[in-house]
This record gives structure tokens, C-alpha cells and sequence, in this order.
């Protein structure tokens, strides 16, 4: 006769259920996981001018990604976010001088940058909401 793997365990250990199987078991790091190699797929797709702002992007966010950061405040600070942006242009501008001749700052490409701030933001914002969530 067929019983559920659950009823067959707690006759194992005498009609109780141990403490530790009590809970159903989460995926949570195997499912971040999946996530986080779906996200690499997708980035492998994006242009190559693309994918040199994103290396400053994704690095201004290691270094603001510590307990306390602005990175995850319920509603981030705008101007800071906006000078974040500005900062990530100045250190990809001074490698690429060859694409302005001094004429100011280039508009879309300070926008391109803010919305791959805020979307890297939210999707470490996302993994923090997922993984590091506690649990008392």
C-alpha cells in the first residue's frame, strides 16, 4: 500500500514528526540561483557599449551593497541616485574621451546609465528581499 514519504517518516521515528521536517523545504538559494544564470544569459545579449557601462554599473553597486546602504531604503534618494549615475558616466568617460570632444555631457547616454542603475538596483534589491530575509 502506497503512503506519502511524510507518513512513512514519522512511523520512523515512533508516530512523531522530528522538528526539523516540520516545515516544508524551500529552494530558495537553488532558485536564486536559477535566476541569477537566467540574468548572465540575458546580459550576454546586450550591446557591447552596453555591456562596458553595465561592468561600471554593477561595480558602483558592489561597493553600495553593505547593511544600511541607500541601495535598500524603502524609497532611495533621488539626488543621490542621480549623483551615483553621474559619477558611473564621469569613470566611463575618462576611458572613452574619444567619443565627446569636451562638449558637455552626453544626455542619453547619462539616462542609459540611470536606468541600468535603478535595474541592477532592483534586482539586488529583489535577491535581498528573497535570501537575506529574517526570520525573526
Amino acid at each position: 500500500m502506497y503512503q506519502e514519504p511524510f507518513l512513512r517518516i514519522s512511523e520512523e521515528f515512533g508516530g512523531k514528526m522530528p522538528f526539523y521536517l516540520t516545515y516544508p523545504m524551500s529552494n530558495v538559494y537553488l532558485t536564486e540561483k536559477e535566476y541569477e544564470k537566467d540574468m548572465e544569459r540575458m546580459k550576454e545579449l546586450y550591446p557591447k557599449r552596453m555591456k562596458e557601462l553595465l561592468a561600471y554599473v554593477e561595480e558602483e553597486c558592489d561597493k553600495m551593497e553593505y547593511e544600511g546602504s541607500m541601495m535598500f531604503d524603502e524609497y532611495p534618494d533621488r539626488v543621490l541616485l542621480f549623483k551615483t549615475a553621474n559619477d558611473i558616466y564621469d569613470n566611463a568617460m575618462v576611458l572613452t574621451q574619444t567619443d565627446r570632444s569636451g562638449k558637455g555631457r552626453d544626455r542619453d547616454l547619462l539616462d542609459v546609465i540611470q536606468v541600468l542603475l535603478y535595474d541592477e538596483m532592483y534586482r539586488r534589491r529583489g535577491r535581498r528581499r528573497r535570501c537575506c530575509r529574517k526570520w525573526w
